[in-house]
């Protein structure tokens, strides 16, 4: 308890010295751009807003018998709650949703924060992320990286009944256009004339900004592109385009760091990124009688951490969310317009048609299981079935 109070105090230390320095050079924050001389407050509220998941203690055991803190190992799992969570802010807030600490807050918000309490019935709690990484060849207790992580949420949210999103984690640096097309329309249309029906009907929606309209058919998209950037370093080739994602209306950041030191990447400066950090070790929190949870601690309210880009890992997932079919199509232009046409080395490929050579693409779905073991669910709360994750084992 000693070394995690000084833990705690050398961070919030480090975030007071880390303050944005005087400059005309914007700065992006997943999408919004932002201008440290005329709206520094709008740029800190605008980070502060992203849910801030660390390593917490005194919860219960992982499987029963594991682990009661991720203290040292779960930071990589941490920042993948972070993507996440910015997904599905964006899915039922929307990008422009702001927190303010003591206001009051909508429902969508708690129920998204009660999905990741670290508890064992919670959908994509730190019990189920090591649990589902036991499939992945992850010890419990194991440091985990990018891709791993990726997996992870693709297999548990195919239990998220509430947020019903569909996530596609590329292979071998390439998005298939098609192969998520397939994906995200669920479900299927019985014939063209329906196709051509719900196209229209959604190209209506698309001009609708009510949160609550989602697109007919069309599940919203959770798009992780895992990378390896060069061997050792990142190749400064790739530094332009890296950024560049960073402008993307769909931007959820990147998860990266350093090797076994993982952050949740939101943004830029210059040559520097902006970066939440979960190595702070705080106490678990549950939700309240009546369905809220006490925020405070999932909110980081210091001017944020930054590092030189050329000090990344190579090894990244980049994060993208496109709530309607619009949106991916917008997402693919500008793939096409600012990454691909820009790169004489390419960092990802984006491809129309399934290449021949793979395996036939099968959108994944749901294992048929019975469901034995999960204690009572908050209402709201996503569960994934303890017998999966046992024969996940």
């Amino acid at each position: 308890s000693v070394l995690s109070r000084y833990e705690n105090q050398i961070t919030i230390l480090s975030d007071y010295l880390e303050e944005f320095p005087e400059t005309d050079e914007p700065v992006w924050i997943l999408g919004r751009q932002h201008h440290l001389n005329t709206d520094k407050s709008k740029l800190l509220l605008d980070i502060s807003a992203r849910l801030w998941f660390t390593y917490r203690r005194k919860f219960s055991p992982i499987g029963g018998t594991g682990p009661s803190s991720d203290a040292g190992w779960g930071c990589m799992l941490r920042c993948g709650q972070m993507m996440l969570a910015q997904a599905l802010i964006c899915r039922h807030l929307g990008r422009d949703w702001q927190w303010e600490k003591h206001k009051k807050q909508p429902e969508e918000y708690h129920r998204i924060l009660r999905c990741f309490l670290d508890r064992k019935d919670c959908c994509y709690s730190i019990h189920q992320m090591a649990q589902m990484g036991v499939g992945e060849g992850k010890s419990i207790g194991e440091w985990f990286g990018p891709n791993t992580v990726a997996q992870v949420l693709k297999k548990l949210a195919l239990f998220d009944e509430w947020n019903s999103l569909a996530v596609y984690v590329s292979m071998d640096n390439t998005v298939v256009i098609e192969d998520i097309k397939k994906m995200c329309w669920s479900p299927p249309q019985s014939s063209s004339a329906a196709h051509s029906s719900a196209h229209l009907h959604r190209s209506a929606l698309g001009r609708n900004k009510n949160t609550a309209g989602f697109c007919t058919g069309w599940k919203p998209l959770l798009l992780i592109i895992p990378l390896r950037l060069g061997i050792n370093h990142i190749n400064p080739v790739y530094i332009d385009a890296f950024k560049e994602c960073f402008k993307m209306p769909q931007s959820l950041g990147a998860l990266g760091g350093k090797p076994n030191n993982a952050y949740y990447f939101i943004g830029f400066l210059g040559n520097e990124l902006i970066y939440l950090d979960p190595h702070t070790t705080q106490s678990f929190v549950d939700s309240e009688e009546n369905g809220t949870v006490d925020d405070q601690s999932f909110h980081c309210q210091q001017a944020p951490h930054r590092m030189k880009i050329m000090n990344l890992d190579p090894s990244v997932a980049l994060g993208f969310f496109c709530k309607e079919e619009c949106d991916f199509d917008n997402w693919c232009s500008l793939v096409q317009k600012e990454i691909l046409k820009q790169q004489s080395l390419r960092m990802f490929e984006l491809v129309q048609k399934h290449p021949p050579h793979w395996p036939p693409f099968i959108p994944p779905t749901k294992p048929e299981v019975t469901t034995t073991g999960a204690g009572a669910v908050p209402t709201g709360s996503a569960v994934v079935p303890q017998s999966f994750l046992i024969s996940e084992q």
